[in-house]
């Protein structure tokens, strides 16, 4: 596989999109990121200040324009991104409430509706992400099994099964318009989604029959979070991981709690999220790995800090980004060495 420097940096604009200057329009906003050393932005397909998902479907020129804003700052438009609409792709009941604030006003209250509505926005993103020229596109799964993630009271047989082939069921249509358009699609594995760690990818993807756009946005922080080898993730993932959001995570247990944080505020967590750096994700290993491997997408910084200021997060997270990116080698370190030998010598040299 060949050696690939990783893009970047780039940064998610969900977290910073705003009312106020500069994160209140598409255009100011990728001024705002150039002027930290960003190379890219990845978009939230919600926030109608950033973009017009509908539009953006129906359109070419408008994306054309989008694509000339971006590079008018020296900025390149990496991927969309659908959480907040593929997480109601799927919703357990018990969860309806909590989600109803990612719909319109129109679908709240009426499940049937904001499911319908979610697959009809996945539907334009796939043919947004065609016409701005993307390979990738981040999601979530949602999820209908997550309420009986702990196995108290014994899940009944066939819970998880059925679970499974439902949520297989409704994103199946989805993958297959992506695949039309020529776009992965990524879902972010993550606590709370359906698919959150590598067992439950891995049953998704032989229920969507090893489908070739169902792919993974890997994210370290919720793997330390989970206590899971982020690294090995990597070595067994490494061909489905077409997206990467670099994001710091620390875990830090103590007597009176653990991986569950005992119902307590991100500050107060034993798990919490960091600014780059204040952590405890290895990065040297990851881009190492990345880059042996051959990614070949982009360093996204999402910033996520229970103490950190955002515009701070970020300032030093463009830094930190470039400073890990591996340009990678176009040959061995011993070719000076090489003997230049062929075949014929080769064999000579086994005794053959």
């Amino acid at each position: 596989m060949a050696l690939t420097t990783i893009k970047g940096p780039a940064i998610f604009l969900a977290q910073f999109a705003g009312d106020k200057a500069p994160f209140n329009s598409f255009s100011s906003i990728c001024k705002w990121a150039a002027s930290l050393g960003f190379k890219g932005v990845q978009v939230p397909s919600w926030d109608g200040r950033m973009i017009d998902l509908e539009k953006a479907a129906k359109s070419k020129t408008y994306c054309d324009e989008l694509k000339g804003i971006a590079k008018s700052h020296g900025i390149t438009i990496t991927e969309l991104s659908t959480h907040l609409q593929g997480q109601l792709v799927a919703v357990h009941p018990a969860y309806d409430q909590a989600f109803d604030g990612f719909a319109p006003p129109k679908v709240r209250g009426n499940p049937k509706a904001r499911q319908k509505w979610a697959v009809d926005q996945m539907m334009l993103a796939a043919k947004a992400s065609r016409n701005l020229g993307l390979d990738a596109h981040v999601t979530f799964s949602g999820a209908l099994e997550w309420p009986f993630i702990y196995p108290w009271p014994q899940r009944p047989k066939g819970l998880t099964d059925t679970a499974f082939e439902e949520l297989a069921k409704r994103w199946l249509p989805i993958l297959n318009a992506f695949d039309k358009a020529g776009v992965d699609v990524c879902y972010e594995i993550h606590p709370g989604e359906d698919l959150h760690d590598g067992v439950t990818f891995e049953m998704f993807l032989e229920r969507v029959k090893n489908h070739p756009r169902c792919n993974i946005l890997y994210d370290p922080s919720h793997f330390i979070l989970q206590c899971l080898d982020y690294l090995d993730y990597i070595d067994i993932y490494h061909e489905r991981i077409k997206m990467f959001h670099v994001k710091d995570a620390e875990f830090n247990p103590t007597g009176r709690q653990g991986v569950y944080g005992g119902y307590q505020s991100w500050v107060n967590r034993a798990g919490r999220f960091r600014s780059l750096g204040d952590g405890q994700v290895d990065f040297k290993a990851i881009f190492s790995k990345f880059a042996q491997y051959g990614f070949k997408g982009w360093a996204v910084l999402e910033w996520e800090c229970c103490l950190k200021h955002p515009e701070e997060g970020a300032r030093e997270g463009a830094v930190f980004i470039r400073d890990h990116i591996i340009r990678v080698t176009e040959k061995a370190f011993d070719d000076f060495a090489g003997a230049g030998t062929d075949r014929a010598a080769n064999r000579r040299m086994l005794g053959i």
